[in-house]
């Protein structure tokens, strides 16, 4: 079975949280995962989506683009042009955001390519064998 891909452009601000969070839900359910399983990743696809607001320009949108495999749902978020440097609350806000991320994700990545940075997190149906105690 191929992946499907959904991508959601969004402005950068707080109030369109709401949306990222119901779209990621959607889509966890719609791949069947436990309940548990959802509310991690809509809690994924917020703060991945606050994080990229946190550091993008007050006028730039925001893109998430999700995959959905069989046994995966993978968000991945980048930030658009016009990024800012981080002040010193920033920097706490992103340390936050990391300690979240890692915590409900399966996989959580910061990296960039050819077009710029990206936030990438990964939950696994069922969660992953050796994280089975988690």
């Amino acid at each position: 079975m191929a992946a499907d891909h959904v991508s959601l452009t969004v402005p950068a601000r707080g109030e369109y949280a709401r949306t990222v969070r119901m779209t990621a839900s959607a889509l966890a359910t719609r791949m069947d995962m436990t309940f548990d399983d959802v509310d991690d990743v809509r809690m994924a696809a917020e703060e991945s989506f606050v994080y990229a607001c946190d550091f993008a320009a007050e006028s730039s949108d925001i893109t998430l683009d999700f995959s959905l495999d069989v046994d995966e749902l993978q968000i991945r978020v980048r930030l658009a042009d016009g990024s800012r440097i981080a002040d010193e609350d920033g920097e706490r806000g992103a340390a936050y955001a990391t300690f979240i991320l890692q915590s409900v994700c399966d996989t959580f990545e910061m990296s960039s390519d050819e077009e710029g940075p990206y936030l990438r997190v990964v939950k696994c149906v069922g969660g992953e064998p050796e994280d089975a105690e988690r």
